[in-house]
């Protein structure tokens, strides 16, 4: 007979408690005990309790290896009465032999239905440090399971693969939004539907009657950024900071060869550069950038109200002055072939031609952002991470520990947009110029020529020659968070992988490295992404990556969409009219008929209004309420990060005091540990 104590904690979140009956039995070297119900007299299992049970057992099972969890519906006191089994959130067990000599089995999952879990004893292992066979023989089966509930399945020929959420109909509830997140989220497009309802713009197929008239829309939940945005849009200098702190601040590259097909003179840039210097000159100063819209070349266009859409494929020259003076615009070419009937507009230009020629570039901004920056980079790319880590991890994997915060609800938010987004006849058909062909079309041109070190911010930062830029915040604040990032995955990396080799024997982890290689980025050898890791080094790299591209790049190019697209000519999502052949023919009117329809503008504004935000639920950056870690040293790395994310934090709000627009995207506290809006 043995004698012992278990704790049971329940989370505190809505419908977390349940009326089930939960048993348990202890796995030990010696075998397994009987089942033993854990009882009191009334309700147990509460949401938020914690609870302890006195649990006697009949043999002694020697070292404990696992705990197994049993949960079934309470037995009917009446012939004709039933229960329904209901979900559980258990956070954890913990089983004590004697005071202070506590194992903890960290659980953080729901429990839906009658049926059984096994949890392992909180120390990390990674699979080469398993000796026990049952432990072995456990973590195998647990991936199996894992593998037949989350299948992959091809969305669209060229795109990365996806979840196959038909063989998965009704989402697991541990990759589910919660409870109150759901409702929070169809209440806010619900909200946002049903105003713009009310005001008449979902059903105004026609043009805007002006400027003026779009502030309608514009009064639709103001912000302090989008005021900005509106007092300043028409400026060069707002429209070029935009390449740096908007929402696509990833084109912008330092040139130092001016493209063949965009022959751009001294003469025609002379007014802005000023005497005693030439565009050569600059070009070696290293004072001229380059946005390249070329990818949008050919691309499918929409049909929206009966009436064909257009896009462009431009390129925009832009100057940096000497010490400490704005980036400027000074020269943009709307189409990649130079000819007659594609003139180079210039700032000196008539005002009507200049702002023309840059709302198109900013609809060009609005279709890489979306297609690419946003949904490729920072949605499917992350749920490739998030499926290859439930198939290939196990739970007691330190990694899958490490990342588990990092992947959640993104299966759910991607399996939504397919659903509500990128389908067809949905809101990407409704409101862009681009449509969902379009978009698809995009997506499989940047597939085509993806590399690992876009990913890998340090990488792309000097691959575009931006090291220096000043007033580049997004460079400035993502590089902090990199670093601290990869400090804190070195540290954890420390601990489970004392050598390369250590590295290379974890067959778990070469598996996942694999299975992302195939499946997210097609087994494509050009794009530089690893299919295994032989060192520390890489290991840490690649982690920093995924947590980085699932956390703080999801949020710069995320938080500020409605910001920037609430006034609609800063953003617009499509263009009813060609881009001009000729100077001189633009006016007032032709620029309003040139802009989205008024409920095409309302579609876009629904969308981004819903999709900038979190709708509740948060977990920033750092912040791990679910303690997957039991030991002390990764429990240390994670304090030690969470400071360093305080001291980040701190330095960007003081900056931002000294800033008319502060760039907030990348602020620790506002960015969410993982893809979830």
């Amino acid at each position: 007979m043995a004698k012992c104590r278990v704790r049971v904690s329940t989370g505190e979140a809505c419908g977390a408690g349940t009326w089930d009956k939960v048993s348990v039995s202890i796995l030990g070297t010696h075998g397994e005990s009987p089942l033993v119900p854990l009882d009191h007299l009334g309700k147990e299992f509460s949401a938020g309790a914690e609870e302890d049970f006195e649990v006697t057992l009949p043999q002694d099972v020697g070292t404990v290896l696992m705990l197994r969890v049993h949960k079934a519906p309470p037995e009917a006191s009446l012939p004709l009465m039933s229960f329904r089994s209901d979900a559980w959130f258990c956070r954890w067990f913990e089983l004590e032999w004697l005071p202070g000599a506590a194992l903890h089995f960290p659980c953080y999952q729901w429990l839906e239905g009658a049926g059984e879990l096994v949890l392992r004893e909180g120390a990390a292992k990674v699979s080469w440090q398993d000796h026990h066979p049952t432990l072995q023989d456990q973590r195998q089966k647990e991936l199996e399971s894992r593998q037949k509930m989350y299948s992959w399945k091809t969305y669209i020929e060229g795109w990365p693969r996806c979840l196959d959420h038909e063989t998965a109909k009704d989402l697991d509830l541990n990759i589910k939004y919660s409870a109150m997140k759901n409702a929070k989220f169809f209440f806010k497009a619900y909200s946002a539907y049903t105003e713009l309802k009310v005001k008449g713009l979902l059903d105004r197929t026609g043009l805007w009657r002006s400027l003026r008239e779009m502030r309608r829309l514009f009064n639709f939940r103001k912000a302090p950024a989008a005021e900005y945005v509106f007092a300043h849009w028409q400026e060069d200098a707002f429209f070029a900071s935009q390449f740096l702190n908007g929402i696509n601040p990833v084109l912008i590259r330092r040139c130092h060869n001016l493209p063949n097909n965009f022959p751009v003179t001294d003469e025609m840039v002379a007014p802005v550069l000023g005497p005693g210097t030439s565009l050569q000159a600059e070009l070696e100063k290293g004072s001229l950038f380059l946005v390249d819209h070329g990818i949008l070349s050919g691309v499918h266009t929409n049909i929206l109200n009966g009436k064909p859409q257009f896009s462009a494929a431009p390129m925009t020259l832009l100057h940096q002055s000497s010490g400490s003076g704005p980036l400027l615009p000074i020269a943009i070419q709307l189409k990649q072939t130079p000819g007659p009937d594609n003139p180079i507009f210039l700032p000196s230009d008539d005002t009507w031609d200049w702002l023309l020629a840059k709302t198109w570039v900013r609809n060009s901004e609005f279709y890489i952002h979306e297609a690419i920056t946003h949904l490729l980079h920072a949605h499917l790319i992350p749920e490739v991470f998030a499926l290859a880590t439930l198939r290939q991890l196990p739970r007691c994997h330190p990694l899958f520990k490490l990342l588990i915060p990092h992947i959640r609800y993104t299966l759910h938010i991607n399996t939504l947009a397919r659903e509500q987004l990128v389908a067809p006849g949905k809101l990407i058909d409704k409101s862009t110029g681009l449509g969902t062909e379009g978009f698809s079309d995009l997506i499989k041109r940047n597939m085509e020529q993806l590399n690992y070190s876009v990913l890998c911010l340090p990488e792309d930062i000097r691959a575009r020659g931006v090291e220096d830029i000043p007033g580049y915040y997004y460079r400035d604040d993502g590089m902090q968070i990199w670093g601290a990032i990869k400090s804190f995955v070195s540290e954890i990396v420390s601990i489970y992988y004392p050598s390369d080799t250590s590295v290379q024997d974890d067959q778990e982890l070469q598996a996942w490295v694999r299975e992302i290689f195939s499946e997210g980025f097609l087994g494509r050898e050009s794009s530089g992404m690893p299919s295994l890791l032989d060192t520390q080094e890489a290991l840490v790299q690649y982690i920093t990556m995924v947590i980085f591209t699932c956390s703080a790049k999801h949020a710069a190019v995320s938080l500020g969409q409605f910001d920037s697209c609430v006034w609609m000519p800063n953003l617009p999502p499509t263009m009813q009219l060609p881009p001009p052949t000729s100077k001189g023919q633009a006016r007032p009117e032709s620029f309003i008929a040139t802009l989205p329809a008024v409920n095409s503008s309302s579609y876009h504004i629904i969308a981004l209004w819903l999709l900038s935000a979190e709708p509740g639920d948060q977990r920033p950056l750092g912040h791990y309420p679910d303690e997957h870690f039991t030991e002390d040293a990764p429990r240390r790395s994670v304090a030690a990060f969470q400071r360093k994310l305080i001291q980040i934090s701190e330095g960007i709000r003081e900056r931002n005091r000294g800033l008319a627009l502060p760039y907030t995207y990348l602020d620790p506290p506002l960015i969410e540990n993982s893809v979830s809006i």
